[in-house]
């Protein structure tokens, strides 16, 4: 299949400030990086993300003069003697623009009023796409907010054409929402079937949200790309007093329980220690024993160095668990930094972390069993009701997932009906 050059058509591109505005471009980089040919079409911008083009057509901008004049007549319920002229100038940027395109996402133009004129165009050109006329791209309508069910917007909207492209279903273009409640205004509004409406949600960019470190990129990486949905930190030094082996061993009983889990061990190794070499290729020896070889990642044999205290931070916000396993500790300074990001403890009961967190962390001894521990580890985050939002905005709403599982087959699917 041929991989499709994609327009993304909107009032305006960013710089400009705006939630539609923020989504085009996560939209516009996601399909970068998968190698499409992306141009954004819009009335005005200035910084559309790497590796895609703008192109700006001012008659798009709901503030340009002869927009803002036809506006003003439509709000008051009148269609104005030039507006079939100004829909004609308008088709005529937007057929120019969008030469070579094989797809455009047109952004709330079908669903708000703010340049009718637009939506009038919009309208004409994907009729001639479903006429399979040669050069027109297949349209896709990605509805964020529907003017028809907004009370914002009801008193300027009429009887009568072109108001009425707001609440009719244009056929051959493929109709997409943001939410479940939109999908359900939508078919009510236009008569089309729910099952018809594509439902893609927005979502987080957590990388760039939280600026994380490349090292901490390829993590976050690896763990989407395994789907782990429990990570626990493990940032202490590879030495025998701190009992990593029953970590791995809780590790391997959350994944026997059917739990995607995963652990980061973040300290060193002293070069000049030969016991504690050993006691590394102990662990590596017992990680494949465990069959965790994807699941547990010991930094000190994959960086063969000291792990930077800018990763040991981005690895605090990214895990969904401190976990200390230690058989003596003189302080625990990781019980510090995780109280101070938010972060869940579950850590052996001695008398100093519990002199730091007192009965705010989950406890065990270093004799219970690894499930039992695992089970009870499960139980409390699972009544955590943060923890359980954040694990469904990191499966449900991270871009880089529903751009794979919904808007990538969108991009290379066929239009309705053709």
């Amino acid at each position: 299949m041929t991989t499709p050059s994609v327009a993304i058509v909107h009032y305006a591109a960013p710089p400009v400030i705006g939630g539609v505005e923020s989504v085009i471009a996560a939209h516009a980089g996601l399909m970068v990086r998968d190698g499409l040919a992306v141009r954004i079409v819009a009335g005005r911008g200035l910084a559309p993300p790497s590796g895609c083009a703008l192109r700006v057509l001012p008659l798009l901008d709901p503030r340009h003069p002869r927009i803002q004049a036809a506006q003003l007549e439509l709000a008051a319920g009148r269609v104005p003697a030039d507006f079939e002229a100004l829909v004609g100038d308008v088709r005529g940027e937007l057929d120019a623009a969008l030469a070579g395109v094989d797809v455009a996402i047109a952004h709330n133009v079908a669903s708000l009023n703010l340049n009718l004129a637009l939506s009038a165009a919009l309208r004409d050109l994907s009729d001639a796409a479903n006429r399979r006329s040669p050069a027109t791209p297949r349209v896709v309508l990605w509805h964020h907010d529907l003017a028809a069910v907004m009370d914002d917007y009801r008193d300027s909207l009429h009887d009568g054409w072109p108001w009425s492209l707001l609440r009719e279903p244009w056929p051959g273009t493929t109709p997409v929402v943001v939410s479940n409640q939109r999908r359900d205004q939508l078919a009510s509004l236009t008569g089309l079937d729910p099952a018809s409406i594509a439902v893609v949600p927005n979502g987080v960019d957590l990388e760039t949200a939280w600026k994380l470190e490349p090292t901490a990129a390829m993590l976050f990486e690896r763990t989407a790309r395994l789907g782990i949905e429990l990570l626990l930190l493990l940032p202490v030094r590879v030495t025998p007093r701190k009992n990593i082996e029953l970590a791995l061993e809780v590790v391997a009983a959350l994944r026997a329980g059917c739990r995607r889990a995963a652990i980061v061990v973040t300290g060193p190794v002293d070069p000049h220690r030969p016991a504690e070499q050993a006691y590394l290729d102990r662990l590596l020896a017992l990680r494949s024993q465990l069959g965790l070889d994807e699941a547990a990642w010991i930094l000190a044999a994959e960086s063969g160095g000291p792990v930077p205290d800018a990763v040991v931070s981005d690895l605090y916000r990214m895990a969904d668990l401190l976990f200390i396993s230690s058989r003596d500790e003189g302080f625990g300074l990781p019980m510090l930094e995780a109280g101070a990001s938010r972060l869940p403890i579950a850590c052996t009961d001695l008398p100093t972390l519990r002199e730091i967190a007192g009965e705010s962390a989950l406890y065990f001894r270093v004799d219970d069993a690894p499930a039992a521990i695992a089970a009870r580890i499960w139980d409390r985050l699972d009544r955590d009701p943060t923890w359980r939002l954040s694990r469904r905005v990191r499966s449900d709403y991270a871009w880089r997932e529903i751009y794979r599982t919904s808007i990538r087959p969108l991009l290379l699917g066929p239009a309705p009906g053709r």
